[in-house]
């Protein structure tokens, strides 16, 4: 196993580098630039901004400025954050993203398994259509539509929640159901589907043919064997749902790094958006490593050689 997760870390950094590349060109080359919306100064003091930050160099050489930085561990200052380096303020960030992202994923795994496998278990009964529905639903209708409905009925109209900021218990209520509500969606129509295959395999009829009883048959084999797609599904939705959506946290004003980055992005932050940029590329990679790993775990058939 240690010579396939190495092999893997070895195939993770080329993509990392096709991730880091591609965003730095996209983004020098977007209209605009970090001091486009500072009052207008001399030219003289511009040319000073720009030489302090190296932008007046060729753009092959800001790209190979950058990726030395990165070798040492430094993401550089941020344009707008005064005084603070983008390492600080995602390390500053990542906390509040991680707790909300983290309650999330607990909620929607709860729900989820439990929706699909009560779903499978009564295949074209109310209950199946029932959940099945709700689960197409919650696909269909985007998190940055619920936001907006959760505050407006809950917070607005009847009170019961704050619409924003973050600390107490109340305040973690309507953010965590807006960011779970697709996933719960979609680990409950992942479940079923899988969960219904596996009820008809030959294992789970000799379990059943051997007198085993049904709660057991589905808690000790059945689940086990259908929860391989939906840790495939877990490998990029528990890093995107960890890291805080950017929608999420802008709406319910959560000092996440979501919201760093939405701000960075309008104010033309390079340096911010690009260091959100890799950090969350390489949560996803390594979510994804951590996922293929626990195939082993749940199938004794998977060998890593």
């Amino acid at each position: 196993m240690l010579h396939y997760f190495l092999r893997r870390l070895g195939g993770a950094i080329p993509t990392l580098f096709i991730i880091i590349t591609a965003s730095f060109f996209m983004i020098r080359t977007a209209p605009g630039g970090p001091f486009d919306r500072e009052r207008v100064v001399p030219p003289d003091i511009l040319a000073n901004l720009m030489k302090a930050y190296h932008l007046d160099e060729p753009l092959w050489k800001q790209y190979l400025r950058y990726l030395g930085g990165l070798f040492q561990g430094d993401f550089g200052p941020s344009f707008k954050y005064k005084d603070f380096s983008v390492a600080e303020l995602i390390a500053q960030g990542f906390p509040t993203s991680l707790t909300l992202g983290t309650i999330a994923i607990a909620v929607a795994l709860s729900i989820g398994l439990t929706l699909g496998v009560w779903a499978a278990l009564r295949q074209n009964t109310a209950v199946d259509y029932t959940a099945t529905g709700v689960s197409m639903l919650g696909i269909a209708v985007p998190n940055f539509v619920v936001a907006p409905t959760l505050t407006l009925v809950f917070g607005l109209m009847l009170g019961w929640l704050p619409v924003g900021g973050w600390g107490s218990p109340a305040n973690y209520v309507l953010p965590v159901v807006a960011l779970c509500l697709p996933q719960i969606a979609a680990i409950a129509r992942l479940t079923r589907a899988s969960m219904i295959e596996v009820l008809g395999s030959n294992f789970v009829r000799t379990a059943r043919a051997k007198g085993m009883p049904e709660r057991v048959t589905i808690t000790r084999h059945a689940i086990r064997a259908a929860l391989l797609p939906v840790v495939s599904y877990l490998g990029p939705a528990i890093a995107q749902i960890i890291t805080g959506s950017v929608v999420i946290e802008q709406i319910f004003s959560i000092p996440g790094i979501g919201r760093y980055f939405v701000q960075s992005s309008l104010n033309r932050d390079y340096t911010m958006v690009m260091g959100v940029t890799v950090f969350y590329g390489a949560l996803v990679i390594f979510c994804n490593l951590v996922a293929d790993m626990l195939y082993g775990v749940l199938d004794p058939k998977v060998r890593y050689d």
